[in-house]
């Protein structure tokens, strides 16, 4: 199963639409986890075209993105391995602790916010940002991810847009 992970795309707020160059790995998608600061619905209506979408809430989605079914936790298991997402993952000092204390049935923690790349494993357990794929603020380039997830097993990518 692949999946395809998205955190803070800010449409419209910030940029105007998806960046076309991450079309192809929708269409590949089985599934699209966004982790909040989508800030319009009509996104996550735009990447269901692509695949099923699930989306946690961000402290920048209004009503509409509620209404559309973000939630501030999101809890799924996809080919045999628990997942946890959520928006804001707090500090870095101490963020596995308090993620893992949240999720603690989870072997993948999405989350977002930060617009910051995270892709780090401790204690057995994913702990995953894609970064932004729209606004990257200071990094080097915008972001995106992909889990290939099989058998229980996990492999986590951040891709750079530009590529």
């Amino acid at each position: 199963m692949r999946i395809v992970v998205l955190a803070d795309t800010h449409i419209p707020d910030f940029a105007k639409v998806l960046p076309a160059s991450i079309l192809p790995a929708l269409r590949r998608a089985d599934l699209i986890l966004h982790a909040g600061d989508v800030t319009s619905a009509s996104v996550l209506r735009e990447l269901a075209g692509y695949a099923p979408v699930r989306a946690a809430l961000g402290n920048n989605d209004g009503p509409d993105v509620a209404d559309w079914g973000a939630s501030k936790e999101v809890r799924l298991e996809q080919s045999g391995v628990a997942l946890g997402m959520v928006h804001v993952g707090g500090p870095r000092e101490g963020r596995e602790r308090r993620l893992h204390r949240r999720f603690p049935e989870a072997r993948v923690i999405l989350f977002g916010h930060s617009h910051i790349p995270w892709n780090t494993l401790a204690g057995g357990v994913r702990y995953f940002n894609p970064g932004s794929a729209t606004w990257k603020r200071q990094q080097p380039a915008p972001t995106y991810g992909v889990l290939d997830v099989s058998d229980g097993r996990v492999r986590a990518r951040i891709i750079d847009v530009g590529r």
